[in-house]
C-alpha cells in the first residue's frame, strides 16, 4: 500500500494509509477520521475479497460513515481461491501495487 501511495503521490494524488494492528478491537475512529477527512475508502487485504476482514471493515465505513461517502467503498483484495503456496501463483492471487492504484483511481473517478 506505502509502495502504491509513492506512485500515486507522483501523480499528485495523496492518499492516507492506515495499517491496524489488530482487528478486535478495530481502530475504528483512526478510520472513520479518515473517511470524513477524504471522503472515500479504500481498503486492501490479502485474505479473500469474500468473507474478508475488508467486508467488516466496509460494512463499520458504511454503518458510521456513509453521510461522509462521495464514492462507494472498494475492496482490492485477493481472489476467492485458497493462497497457492507456490510463489509465482501466489504473487498472481494477492493484491499488488497496480490493482490498489487501479482501486484508488476507481474511486476518484
Amino acid at each position: 500500500a506505502l509502495a502504491a501511495a509513492e506512485v500515486l503521490a507522483e501523480s499528485g494524488i495523496d492518499v492516507e494509509v492506515i495499517d491496524p494492528r489488530t482487528v478486535a478491537p478495530l481502530d475504528m475512529g483512526t478510520i472513520v477520521g479518515s473517511v470524513k477527512k477524504t471522503n472515500r475508502a479504500v481498503i486492501v487485504h490479502e485474505a479473500c475479497r469474500t468473507c474478508g476482514i475488508g467486508a467488516e471493515i466496509g460494512m463499520r465505513i458504511m454503518e458510521e460513515a456513509f453521510d461522509y461517502l462521495d464514492a462507494p467503498v472498494k475492496r482490492v483484495a485477493a481472489v476467492d481461491v485458497p493462497v497457492p503456496y507456490n510463489r509465482i501463483l501466489e504473487d498472481a492471487a494477492l493484491p499488488n501495487v497496480e490493482d490498489i492504484i487501479s482501486g484508488v483511481r476507481e474511486v476518484l473517478a
